[in-house]
């Protein structure tokens, strides 16, 4: 009597087939999914389109975009100059966006003011520029045709005085006073070497040549300084004798004379 269902063999071959088919589907499966060049040029340029949407993106947030745009120009530095002169004269308009902001070109503007001795203009991401000053010191002051101008170290006449002048800046007579002349120079390195203790003490300095620097005391005294030479060592000398006058170790004298340090001459 036959049973009904499968035999061995049936079974085998029946899973034989299945298996074939089994194997069959993923290869099926791999073909369904491969790329045409149709796909590939459509996903090149949509990937390019994505890009291209972002960096225009990217450059309007840079050059046109108020987002980041000069909402605040900040001066550091300035004494005698206020912050609304450099700020106008840097001549930076607020929302202009800060990458199309042109720093050299508003450094060369500030640098043009004779107060500035120096300028850095830098954007201060993400709404701000900063203008940073460095200004002239005054040394002395010299007076031509009635006006009295102030002088820095470096010889530069860069604002002019009325009234008394600041704290320290001795009244300089020169002939041709500016930082080409040879005699302004020199007087000048005599100015800046000493303390300002004893510079606050000084009623003027002149100078006929560079090497004939004189300076007044106050109370009268004549510093017979000479040239621009050993400046250094002069100034540690005047100093001294100062000192040692002050404290009445030596008599009193109309003339000092520091013009060679290693020899001074008191009379």
């Amino acid at each position: 009597m036959s049973r009904s269902g499968t035999t061995t063999s049936d079974r085998a071959g029946g899973g034989s087939s299945r298996a074939g088919v089994e194997r069959r589907r993923p290869a099926a499966r791999r073909r369904s999914r491969r790329d045409t060049p149709a796909d590939r040029r459509r996903r090149l340029l949509l990937r390019g389109g994505v890009a291209t949407a972002v960096l225009g993106l990217l450059a309007w947030l840079l050059w046109g975009s108020p987002v980041l745009a000069v909402a605040d120009v900040r001066v550091d530095g300035a004494g005698t100059l206020t912050a609304a002169e450099v700020v106008d004269v840097a001549g930076i308009a607020e929302g202009t966006p800060l990458l199309r902001v042109d720093v050299d070109a508003a450094e060369a503007r500030v640098a043009r003011l004779p107060q500035v001795a120096g300028v850095e203009v830098t954007r201060g991401w993400p709404r701000s520029v900063v203008v940073t000053v460095v200004e002239r010191v005054p040394v002395a002051e010299v007076e031509e045709s009635g006006t009295r101008s102030l002088v820095d170290a470096d010889g530069v006449l860069f604002d002019t005085v009325t009234g008394y002048p600041p704290v320290g800046v001795v009244p300089l007579e020169v002939a041709d006073p500016g930082p080409e002349d040879p005699a302004t120079r020199a007087a000048l390195a005599a100015l800046v070497v000493l303390p300002e203790d004893v510079r606050v003490d000084l009623a003027d300095a002149r100078a006929t040549s560079a090497e004939d620097v004189t300076l007044t005391l106050e109370d009268g005294t004549t510093v017979l300084w000479g040239s621009a030479e050993e400046a250094g060592a002069k100034a540690d000398a005047l100093v001294a004798l100062l000192g040692q006058l002050q404290a009445g170790n030596l008599a009193p004298a109309d003339t000092i004379d520091v013009s060679t340090p290693s020899a001074v001459v008191l009379r």
